[in-house]
């Protein structure tokens, strides 16, 4: 499972025309479910991300949380993670999860992210997203459960 995270002053999902999910300050997570992932994979990577110190303190160093900055999530499930370029170039997808499987994860992924108390947004599972990004810094990091 990976989770792409970008610190962002405000984000949205739109899906034909309507905004499905919007946070102002805080996290965009674009979450790629991969075959063979577990509820470890989850537990590890919403703790990641929740407790990821990156955004400023008072002097401007990466000593805060998304929690600490009162800041929301905003999950948007992308299988375009999960993709192979090294061979071709047109990506593979054959590592990502099936669909079913994929978005029972998510769905776990999310549920688990709201239990932590902080403001949890999603766009919509398998649509056509539109998702506006306002990249703060810009800060983005890619986590990643297999790399543990």
């Amino acid at each position: 499972m990976k989770v792409l995270v970008q610190r962002v002053s405000q984000a949205s999902v739109t899906v034909d025309g309507e905004v499905v999910g919007r946070i102002g300050p805080g996290l965009v997570g674009l979450v790629g479910v991969a075959q063979g992932d577990t509820e470890e994979d989850i537990r590890y990577l919403v703790e990641k991300t929740v407790n990821l110190r990156i955004f400023p303190d008072t002097a401007g160093k990466f000593n805060r949380s998304v929690a600490d900055a009162g800041g929301g999530l905003l999950l948007v499930s992308q299988f375009t993670l999960i993709s192979d370029t090294r061979k071709g170039r047109r990506p593979s997808f054959i590592e990502a999860a099936p669909p079913g499987e994929a978005e029972a994860l998510f769905n776990r992924f999310v549920e688990m992210a709201r239990s932590t108390g902080l403001p949890v947004e999603t766009g919509r599972f398998q649509a056509h997203m539109l998702v506006e990004i306002h990249n703060d810094g810009p800060v983005t990091i890619l986590l990643d459960s297999r790399a543990r």
